[in-house]
């Protein structure tokens, strides 16, 4: 079945790209006659016929730029041209043959007569490297197919069409200044062509973290490729050099450089970016002298009596100026202070949170906010309430204030954020904050809380029978419900809750989670109820918090937290401490009671993506400890409708960031002993 299934898809994507594979058939139906697939073409009595270039052109043959097309120079050549027409399988499938067979055939035309255009007028010059190119023929597809590409690139979602595009004209950029040769110089008019064709891929302005991610990546690039040109040798415009012939000091300056300001240029420290602009205003400096020298004295004289290869270190220079073009142009994304406000100030404290809620109300997971190790950004009355973890301003649930507060908290945090270099990201929020985030950010259900309306609710029927049967068994058993505060409680009374909490914590390899899960500490705030169930004899056997849900002005509804049973007491505590708990807030008139969504027990489709499968490793390590899919079963006793709730993150480059993050903030005292111990259990359990 599988593999029928596979065929068919197989079969459906092949219709899709006729032209593609129609082209792939011809380069390889022509590679056999030609005897190119296993012969090098370019040794062939027929290839100064076909090939295109200066020559060619100066020599009348008018046709070679169609016929060099078809042809490929050597057999190695075919693998990466054959997969380079992914690209333009890609462009024909979203925008069609014609299209995508316009791509290629243009592309490969405007960059063989681009090419050869700029290799005449450059070979007026006394330029070595132009003179050298402008003799020299070409076959092959490699215009055109970069071409394509290009115009794949420009249909990928944001923010990776930009990311992509980066590493394109970055890594042609050095292999044409350190190694160009004429299919190099022809790739890079294939790009400037698709970039003046496509009016998509207009300069437009990014956000603060892209131009720290581009100045990022581009240092980078630029420290392996001083460590690669030392050790290989460069054919560019500027000259040959040999192996290990630069200057090492020049090229352990650059590689200490990036390895000391990489990090911080991505987080947007102004430090790092003032280190990369005095370094690279030094290498353009450095451009202008030794072009004044060159000019002078002769690059042979020069290089004898420097014993510098100009080569190698005019082509870094160069580079670092173009650097230092960029970084001035985004210099305002290079003002992160990490530990700044992220909302006006002064910041909110926990009263201000809370008579918020009073005010306007807020969700099931909003009485979270006001627990310790949260911190509060200001805007308006709107009030994101987070957590910072390994460079993530991690918000829980959605933001508080009135309603037409909320969205301009959500975005103004995310900006806030972005600027002193964290990712910002939402747990746990709803739908509200999903329409309020950026629309190129993802979102991927981490829970669905369980809501059980409270107006009219009555045990019975058939459903309802497992909750039913538990209240009349407590009935029947002498058992006692009471509904109150923590400090109204004896001292006895909360011993027992202590002992009951200590003896489940106990048992287990970690420490009481955080974050979105409560402990007693949480539970003795005044406002916070607990249900308890009392034996005959007056022990506890089980007990629940319960956190305020305000709105309207109110307490509209309740929300689920602690969940502790002695060991040894009444069976079915759970089910009678909820059921009477509902019954009783139903009787005061509230409208809702949340069972709260249980984490990480969600259960994901094949294709839900890394953070999925990040959240099911999670799960799997903490489901023998916690019992987080038995809790999510448990609950549907009671008859819940669901309210999804999802993670929302600005693309898959924050995953391993906000990953960290989240088992920082749900397990914040862990020991790494823990967490191992943790990941035996769970091989012993799988065993």
């Amino acid at each position: 079945m599988g593999e029928n299934t596979t065929a068919g898809r197989t079969l459906q994507l092949m219709r899709r790209v006729p032209a593609t594979l129609v082209l792939a058939g011809i380069l390889l139906v022509v590679g056999v006659v030609g005897a190119g697939l296993w012969h090098p073409f370019s040794t062939s009595d027929v290839f100064p016929t076909v090939a295109y270039g200066l020559p060619a052109l100066q020599e009348g043959r008018w046709w070679t730029p169609v016929t060099g097309t078809f042809f490929l120079d050597a057999p190695w050549v075919y693998a990466p041209i054959l997969l380079g027409l992914a690209g333009m399988g890609y462009v024909e499938y979203r925008r069609g043959s014609r299209v995508a067979a316009g791509y290629f055939a243009a592309g490969q035309l405007v960059s063989v007569l681009a090419s050869a255009l700029f290799l005449w007028a450059a070979a007026l010059l006394p330029w070595p490297w132009a003179q050298q190119q402008a003799a020299v023929l070409d076959v092959g597809p490699s215009g055109g197919v970069v071409a394509t590409i290009a115009a794949a690139v420009s249909l990928l979602p944001s923010p990776w069409r930009l990311r992509v595009w980066t590493v394109l004209v970055a890594g042609l950029s050095v292999t044409l200044i350190y190694w160009g040769s004429l299919p190099d110089l022809e790739h890079a008019f294939a790009v400037v062509f698709v970039l003046v064709v496509d009016r998509s891929l207009r300069p437009q302005r990014v956000s603060v973290r892209e131009q720290r991610l581009i100045a990022f990546v581009v240092v980078c690039a630029l420290g392996a490729i001083e460590i690669l040109t030392f050790f290989s040798p460069t054919t560019g415009p500027f000259g040959t050099s040999a192996p290990v012939s630069g200057s090492w000091i020049d090229v352990a300056v650059n590689t200490v450089l990036v390895l000391v300001v990489a990090t911080g240029i991505r987080r947007g420290r102004r430090w790092a970016w003032v280190v990369l602009i005095a370094y690279a205003a030094l290498n353009a400096v450095f451009v202008v002298l030794l072009a004044g020298l060159v000019l002078l004295y002769g690059t042979a004289d020069l290089e004898a009596d420097s014993g510098i290869d100009l080569t190698i270190t005019l082509a870094s220079s160069l580079l670092w100026t173009i650097v230092l073009v960029y970084l001035v142009l985004v210099r305002a994304a290079f003002r992160a202070r990490p530990r700044a406000a992220l909302g006006e100030t002064p910041a909110p404290t926990v009263a201000d949170v809370k008579d918020e809620l009073h005010r306007s109300g807020g969700g099931t997971l909003s009485w979270m906010a006001t627990w310790e190790g949260m911190s509060y950004a200001r805007f308006g009355r709107g009030i994101v309430a987070f957590q910072r973890r390994t460079g993530v301003a991690l918000a829980l649930g959605d933001a508080l204030g009135p309603a037409g507060d909320r969205p301009r908290a959500v975005r103004a945090f995310i900006d806030r954020a972005e600027s002193a270099g964290l990712a910002p990201c939402f747990f746990s929020a709803g739908e509200e904050t999903r329409a309020a985030v950026p629309e190129d950010w993802r979102s991927i259900v981490v829970a669905d809380d369980t809501i059980v309306d409270l107006p009219g609710l009555k045990f019975t029927g058939k459903a309802w029978g497992a909750v039913r049967t538990s209240l009349n068994r407590g009935e029947r058993e002498g058992m006692t419900f009471r509904l109150s505060r923590l400090a109204d409680e004896t001292w006895g009374i909360r011993q027992q809750l202590r002992a009951i909490s200590d003896s489940w914590v106990g048992e287990k390899g970690l420490p009481e989670m955080g974050f979105t899960l409560g402990t007693l500490h949480e539970a003795n705030d005044p406002e916070v109820r607990v249900a308890l169930a009392i034996s005959p004899a007056g022990d506890v056997d089980g007990f629940l918090s319960w956190l305020p849900v305000y709105g309207e002005g109110r307490v509209r509804g309740w929300t689920l937290d602690l969940m502790r049973r002695r060991d040894g007491g009444f069976g079915p505590v759970m089910e009678y401490l909820i059921g009477s708990s509902a019954l009783q807030f139903s009787r005061e008139g509230a409208d809702v009671m949340s069972l709260s969504g249980a984490p990480l027990a969600h259960e994901y489709p094949a294709d839900a993506g890394p953070i999925a499968d990040l959240q099911q490793r999670m799960a799997a390590m903490l489901e023998p400890v916690y019992g987080f899919a038995s809790l999510h079963r448990f609950k549907q006793k009671f008859q819940p409708r669901y309210e999804t709730m999802y993670l929302l993150y600005r693309d898959e480059a924050d995953l391993t960031r906000i990953g960290t993050a989240l088992t920082r903030a749900f397990l914040p005292h862990a020991t790494i002993r823990q967490f191992a111990a943790a990941g035996l259990d769970l091989v012993r359990h799988e065993r």
